[in-house]
């Protein structure tokens, strides 16, 4: 503790720190009591990840950080699989004196990592040894500090807190129950709750409920500890509508990248609605959305064994929209052992066939129609959710997308920064998943639009029908004109009428009886004539490549009068990966959330200490998802640093009894008539 102009410091000591959310968030706190500031003085910050340590001075401006591995020898040994090297060894409590400048510290801060305890990992996966080792530092950081303070410094830190995962009540009980035993036997009053929500802490725009510890030791702080006032959440709008648009990295850093999602990604997000998450695509009514090949008849026809096959065509192979080249063939030839069950699928409400030793489809039916795809709980409510932009976000995780709210109904739709586009658009309805962009390389233009805008005549290509009035003749007789055509029922087959009628006769054969009337519903007045020497107009039913320069423009722009077709490269496939603009239902762009973004919505600061955007250096973007997944919301940390800043401020006041409509955090006494709240 040191005294300067006036501003009173208090020390701080931070185990498991990452990237500094929680220092951050304590060299913000202070408060003005008795006619003196109270600020902290941060001590250390403890991690073993050397990128995390050497962001954690990047981002507070301060080199603080200790790179230092808490594991015992055979804790390391269960959470790597194998011995340390020979440079490693075990941390002892003079180590740990040493890392907090061979000061007690005031206050001591610890986030233990939360991997084993958090409902992310299957329970199964969490009783391993590998995970227990992992969660067992949650009582070996506390038990390394107190074993340094109490052997080498005159006394103990005057308030703890752990802030861990809600789950930890249930997977570590037997870590907490150790946790209580330690502090209260070194006097400390302890608070134990799951339900602190950090965001209304720190007035985020997004959730985080976490469970946490506060204790105070009472003959050094026997006031009370009151908990900070709770603001209102912000909407994730409120947050992300200041910032620049996603893939400004010149404005925004090398976090603010759009991820490049698979195409079938960006339709799923697209038709989730706002608030929703992929349960909702269940009742999506697909059949609005369809895009389907109708070919000539025969493509991709299987014909039947017992049936006349269709005509020969030149194109042999399926596909190829003239012919049908395949057939059912009865004679799959199995052998005479043969399992009946190849292949089989089992239904989920019969006896399965007999279990095989050979592990496949092709042995035996070792497949099943299982309709047990329901929620539970444990799974992760936010999966592919779409948050509204007038909302607070949830939890930021430090998963990948897909197991969190990381995507929002973005109503910011700009063009500058995005190369690709599909719009397609249902007329009458608001507009489903729809594509928009530019005409450039890599982006495309599609939609759905009822309006033939061409100017025609009412009744362009129009049929009449038989029963009713005609209409209007007019001096153009082009079925585009009006409606020139009539739907005729009187095509009947007559008992007395040709055999010959609409024939087409065949050049090598004799011709059909001579009529006397000339018309082609009336005999065979019509020839194959394979004679046709004519040239059609170059061009027509063309198909350009893309690669290649544009044919001449001619005046009928239509497929049939020039090379008025292209074959577009730019429509993606399901797997291709790339940025798209997708404006869903609602009229908003569906999205996942920047990395910075999601530091943004953790209240990390928008630009670092040297004045470049807020990023992360030495780490890949899912890695630098994780560490602000897992880091306490600055924020946050800053309001509750300011109550226990406010409580040390009153202690050293001797002002042990303060009336306040504030709500105690850490009572003087246990009171077990208040039950914890557990999610």
């Amino acid at each position: 503790m040191q005294v300067l102009e006036n501003i009173q410091y208090k020390t701080a000591f931070i185990l498991f720190g990452g990237i500094g959310g929680e220092t951050k968030g304590l060299m913000r706190s202070h408060v003005d009591y008795g006619g003196k500031v109270y600020k902290f003085k941060i001590l250390g910050s403890v991690d073993n990840d050397p990128v995390a340590c050497r962001n954690h001075d990047l981002i507070t401006g301060e080199k603080t950080s200790i790179c230092m591995d808490l594991f015992t020898r055979e804790q390391y040994i269960a959470w790597h699989g194998e011995a340390p090297p020979p440079d490693w060894k075990e941390v002892t409590p003079w180590d740990m004196w040493v890392a907090m400048g061979q000061q007690v510290p005031f206050f001591l801060f610890t986030s233990p990592p939360c991997k084993g305890l958090s409902g992310l990992l299957p329970e199964k996966s969490a009783n391993t040894d590998k995970y227990q080792a992992l969660n067992q530092l949650t009582v070996r950081g506390i038990w390394l500090v107190l074993e340094a303070c109490r052997l080498y410094g005159d006394r103990l830190p005057a308030i703890i807190q752990l802030e861990n995962v809600p789950r930890i009540r249930t997977r570590g009980k037997a870590l907490l129950q150790q946790i209580e035993k330690m502090l209260k036997k070194n006097g400390f009053a302890v608070n134990m709750r799951a339900d602190h929500n950090l965001g209304k802490i720190g007035g985020l725009g997004a959730d985080r409920v976490r469970f946490l510890i506060m204790s105070r030791q009472e003959d050094q702080v026997p006031n009370f500890i009151f908990y900070p006032e709770e603001k209102q959440l912000r909407s994730i709008g409120d947050v992300i509508g200041q910032l620049p648009m996603p893939g400004d990295t010149e404005a925004g850093g090398p976090l603010h990248r759009l991820p490049k999602l698979q195409w079938k990604t960006w339709v799923r997000l697209a038709l989730i609605p706002p608030g929703g998450d992929w349960r909702d695509l269940q009742n999506v009514p697909f059949e609005q959305y369809q895009i389907v090949h109708e070919p000539r008849g025969g493509a991709f026809a299987v014909e039947d064994w017992d049936k006349t096959s269709r005509t020969v065509t030149g194109t042999a192979g399926p596909g190829r929209s003239n012919g049908a080249a395949a057939v059912s063939d009865p004679r799959v030839n199995f052998k005479k052992d043969t399992h009946g069950a190849i292949y089989r699928v089992c239904r989920d409400d019969q006896p399965g066939p007999t279990v095989t030793g050979a592990h496949g489809p092709n042995n035996g039916a070792i497949s099943i129609s299982d309709p047990r795809l329901k929620d539970r709980a444990g799974r992760h409510p936010g999966v592919y959710r779409i948050v509204r932009a007038d909302e607070p976000a949830p939890c930021v995780t430090g998963t990948r997308f897909g197991s969190g709210a990381l995507a929002i109904a973005d109503p910011r739709i700009d063009k500058q920064y995005h190369n690709g586009t599909y719009k397609v658009s249902d007329w009458e309805n608001s507009s489903p998943t729809v594509t928009t962009g530019s005409t450039s390389a890599g982006s495309g233009k599609v939609i759905a639009d009822p309006r033939v805008n061409t100017n025609l005549m009412p009744d362009s290509y129009g049929v009449q029908d038989w029963d009713a009035t005609g209409k209007t003749v007019r001096g153009a007789s082009r079925i585009m004109n009006s409606p020139a055509s009539i739907s005729d029922p009187r095509l009947s087959d007559l008992k007395n009428r040709y055999s010959d009628k609409y024939r087409m006769q065949d050049m090598d054969n004799p011709a059909a009886t001579v009529t006397g009337v000339t018309d082609v519903q009336a005999g065979a007045p019509l020839v194959a004539d394979h004679r046709l020497k004519c040239s059609p107009r170059a061009g027509s039913y063309g198909v350009q490549d893309w690669n290649e320069t544009g044919k001449t423009v001619t005046g009928a722009g239509d497929i049939h009068s020039g090379t008025s077709a292209v074959a577009d490269p730019r429509i993606p496939t399901d797997t291709d990966r790339g940025e798209w603009i997708l404006i869903a239902e609602d009229g908003t762009w569906h999205r996942p959330l920047t990395t910075y973004e999601l530091a943004m919505l953790q209240s990390f600061p928008r630009y670092l200490p040297d004045g470049r955007p807020f990023q992360l250096e030495g780490c890949s973007d899912a890695k630098a998802r994780e560490y602000i997944g897992n880091a306490v919301p600055c924020d946050a940390a800053q309001a509750m640093g300011n109550v226990i800043l406010l409580a040390a401020a009153q202690a050293e006041a001797r002002d042990t009894f303060t009336m306040s409509w504030d709500t105690v955090w850490v009572a003087p006494y246990e009171d077990d008539s208040v039950p914890a709240l557990v999610h």
